[in-house]
């Protein structure tokens, strides 16, 4: 299996994608509206509360748009932000994933609740309440007419977590989905067993991309013999007869997974959604990006990957990113966006 993405890359432009001077900027989803303008759905909090687990409790999804897929792009409006304890959503959205279908727009997410404050600026956090939080993520979904909304979410989470003799009894989180052309859909999450548990990918179907779904595998998808092999934030597509894959390579304790590069992205195939194959050299990108300006930087981090489909095919590939002292330690973050050749 050829890597389709080799020698594709584009330099990314310096004043693309998606920032904001007040907020953290993560995740990053691009549609082509019914205006023909582009229109990203990114994760945000305020940044005087630090980036660290944050994200867990004060996220917002948001809407910007640009006349190019490039960018940049400006911010528009709040499109799901708290709605009330009672909800599973009801605190915190994150994991924005967008997909238009025979006119509908399909915002995919991950949203939580919980008990208690908020941390507030400079407070520490506690593992324990973290670890609760984590716990209580569950995908979700909204439905509009317009990328301009309204939006209407469901008040029950697409899919839940299996008991504790399951691998994924603890979150439904980072859904990545893939809507054929009859509205087949096909839905990937992430979960695990336990804190500080290997991340797994499961995978579940439905007949419309609005659900019910249901799961096609008691074991994840992408499993390996080595625990120190983690795999996370989904890129989910249907072209040409196959699902096609990219995934962030989060391997543990210098073990090298599957790229050799931590923190990068790579490429997989199935007939079927279950078993995937990768090939001998899947690598699509590193941490280590070209700029259109003739600079190369090592992004602190390069995930979250999305991929722009035109007429059916990848033509951007939008990543959180960010800049600091290292991995999840930065000074500022957005979302980024290279041309694919």
């Amino acid at each position: 299996m050829s890597n389709p993405f080799a020698g594709r890359l584009l330099p990314a432009p310096v004043n693309g994608g998606f920032q904001m001077e007040d907020y953290w900027i993560w995740c990053g989803s691009v549609v082509k509206g019914e205006d023909g303008r582009f229109h990203m759905f990114a994760s945000r909090w305020p940044k005087k509360y630090g980036f660290a687990a944050n994200w867990l409790y004060r996220c917002e999804i948001v809407r910007a748009s640009s006349d190019t897929p490039e960018g940049p792009y400006q911010f528009e409006e709040v499109v799901l932000g708290p709605r009330g304890r009672q909800y599973f959503d009801g605190m915190n959205v994150h994991n924005p994933y967008i997909r238009h279908w025979r006119g509908k727009y399909y915002l995919y997410y991950m949203g939580a609740t919980y008990a208690g404050p908020a941390p507030q600026p400079g407070e520490s956090f506690s593992e324990v309440r973290v670890n609760e939080v984590w716990n209580r993520k569950r995908i979700g979904l909204a439905v509009a007419d317009s990328a301009f909304g309204p939006w209407k979410r469901l008040d029950e989470p697409l899919l839940q977590p299996r008991d504790c003799s399951h691998w994924d009894c603890t979150v439904t989180t980072n859904p990545a989905v893939a809507i054929l052309e009859d509205g087949t859909s096909y839905l990937l999450y992430k979960s695990r067993s336990y804190a500080a548990a290997t991340l797994q990918i499961g995978v579940a179907r439905a007949k419309s991309p609005e659900g019910p779904f249901e799961r096609l595998s008691e074991e994840p998808i992408l499993s390996f013999s080595n625990p120190d092999f983690h795999v996370e934030d989904p890129y989910l597509w249907y072209e040409d007869g196959l699902f096609r894959l990219i995934i962030k390579d989060d391997f543990k304790n210098g073990c090298g997974g599957i790229t050799g590069h931590w923190g990068a992205g790579f490429f997989a195939t199935s007939r079927d959604c279950i078993h995937w194959e990768i090939g001998p050299d899947p690598l699509v990108y590193t941490r280590r990006i070209q700029w259109d300006d003739g600079s190369v930087t090592e992004q602190c981090n390069a995930e979250r990957p999305f991929l722009l489909l035109q007429e059916g095919k990848p033509t951007h590939l939008f990543l959180a990113t960010g800049r600091g002292k290292g991995p999840y330690d930065f000074d500022r973050t957005w979302n980024m966006v290279i041309p694919l050749r």
